[in-house]
């Protein structure tokens, strides 16, 4: 009797065990295993998601507050180029000051693009609550859209997109929220109209002993060297923040 129970036990075995192989061998496992694997609650998904939020929101700042305490020094540096009526120094040094201001002005939008996006889930806490599941919000994929371009938080709100777009939250992204292609020759004319502004605002006092276009190229050998290892030292100073 022994014997036949050993024989039935090791042929449930040996059937169990094709049977769990013909389940991997064809995908199915994973959707077996997704069946009995608890799957994060709503809500503790939406609490996740807000967290990181904030984590993300702090990081802006960092690199807000440091972005600013650089412009001070180029604002220095600008004012004694201005002095030495290295007039060519300035307005590289001017040229990469609105550069840092419009980095600072796309991390205030991007961290309130952020903080919209905590909102919406916060008032997805309550509905969570009561339905058990999330809601779809064409707010929060509008929001998302944005920041999956932002070069500071893309890569992580392009995982969290996809988090969400499981959970039922946002759609799959759509084409049409790509931006349209800019005209450079716009922003290249916008760039220098701002370039002069910086320059009278920080050195107005010296913008009358500006170079003519004559004198300029005089000046442009002997500062050239000089001139170029400022700009490398200014932008691997700005790189290093941006990249922080």
């Amino acid at each position: 009797m022994c014997g036949a129970l050993h024989d039935v036990v090791v042929t449930t075995h040996r059937a169990s065990t094709v049977d769990m192989a013909a389940l991997k061998s064809d995908g199915m496992w994973s959707k077996v295993k997704g069946i009995f694997v608890k799957q994060p609650e709503p809500r503790e998904l939406l609490r996740n998601w807000q967290r990181q939020l904030r984590s993300e929101g702090r990081k802006l700042d960092r690199q807000i507050n440091e972005i600013t305490r650089e412009q001070k020094k180029v604002e220095k540096e600008i004012k004694q180029a201005a002095r030495r009526n290295d007039m060519q120094s300035a307005k590289i040094l001017a040229k990469e000051f609105v550069s840092s201001q419009k980095t600072v002005a796309r991390l205030h939008e991007n961290k309130a693009e952020l903080q919209a996006v905590s909102m919406h889930l916060g008032e997805q806490v309550a509905t969570a609550r009561v339905l058990g599941s999330l809601q779809s919000s064409t707010e929060v994929m509008e929001a998302m859209g944005k920041l999956i371009k932002a070069p500071e938080v893309g890569l992580i709100m392009q995982n969290m997109s996809k988090e969400m777009m499981k959970a039922g939250l946002i759609s799959e992204m759509m084409d049409d929220m790509i931006d349209s292609a800019v005209d450079t020759d716009d922003i290249e004319e916008e760039t220098e109209v701002e370039v002069h502004r910086v320059l009278d605002e920080i050195a107005g006092e010296t913008m009358e002993r500006m170079p003519t276009a004559s004198a300029k190229k005089e000046q442009d050998a002997p500062l050239e060297e000089e001139v170029e290892e400022e700009m490398r030292q200014l932008n691997a100073r700005l790189e290093a923040m941006r990249s922080a």
